[in-house]
């Protein structure tokens, strides 16, 4: 029988929403929405797009750390982005920023809200093991 491997941040979102930040089932990692989250659980940033998608991208480092994985073995994201139309640009350049050469997949969304006031992003993501560091 498989045991699952979950990765939570010990925050009061965690518990409050009943989610884990990640969960690993055989060779694949599926990792909750990351956003603009500091390590107390505190939203950053509201409104700040860009200071949010730092956050973001500070956060999955975090999860890729605990299980010892690397960017190049993300396989695929999806990204939730408030006024899609107006960070558009800043998606992008944000995204070639983190990944550098490599490319997973990706689907980008432009939605109306998330959950925190003022939240503008949120970055979900796969990672595959299996895949060399």
């Amino acid at each position: 029988m498989a045991t699952l491997d979950v990765f939570n941040c010990n925050v009061s979102a965690e518990s409050d929403f009943g989610y884990s930040q990640a969960i690993r089932s055989g060779d694949l990692i599926h990792v909750s929405g990351q956003l603009s989250f500091d390590e107390a659980g505190e939203f950053l940033h509201a409104g700040d797009f860009a200071a949010q998608l730092k956050q973001a991208y500070t956060n999955m480092d975090k999860v890729l750390d605990h299980y010892g994985a690397t960017r190049n073995q993300i396989v695929s994201q999806t990204l939730y982005v408030v006024n899609l139309r107006q960070d558009a640009g800043a998606t992008a350049e944000g995204n070639l920023g983190y990944f550098g050469d490599h490319r997973p997949a990706s689907t980008v969304l432009g939605i109306t809200e998330l959950t925190m006031p003022g939240q503008v992003i949120a970055i979900s993501f796969v990672i595959d093991m299996k895949l060399p560091a």
